[in-house]
């Protein structure tokens, strides 16, 4: 019987970090941090973010089925993608997993992970 294994490698590169710099000893919460949760101050796993050009944080929220995004210095959030709940309809989402912004329309691109789509 052939065995076969793949290896997946991410690698992040940050540019233009000296090998002498200090790193931050405390962290800021930008989005969530009042436990786990469907509030529009709460997440339920999140597993992907993007950040846009105006310091807006767009993130998956796996568990919750919606995409929410945090304008800065705000204490909640707000839903821009679904929210509506788990399902399969063209209106909802099933576990999106990833988020980017097409900056050229001006929109969202959504792995829909249970539902085996891209939207």
């Amino acid at each position: 019987m052939v065995s076969l294994e793949i290896l997946f490698i991410c690698v992040l590169v940050i540019p233009n970090i000296t090998a002498n710099a200090a790193s931050a000893r405390n962290g800021v919460t930008v989005a969530g941090g009042k436990g786990s949760g469907n509030a529009t101050n709460q997440l339920h796993l999140p597993s992907d973010l993007v950040v846009d050009d105006d310091q807006t944080v767009v993130i998956a929220d796996t568990w919750n089925h919606r995409i929410i995004q945090w304008k800065k210095d705000d204490t909640n959030g707000q839903v821009v993608v679904d929210g509506k709940g788990l399902g399969n309809r063209t209106d909802q989402l099933n576990y999106p997993s990833d988020v980017l912004i097409d900056k050229v329309t001006d929109s969202f691109i959504i792995c829909d992970q249970n539902n085996r789509r891209v939207v």
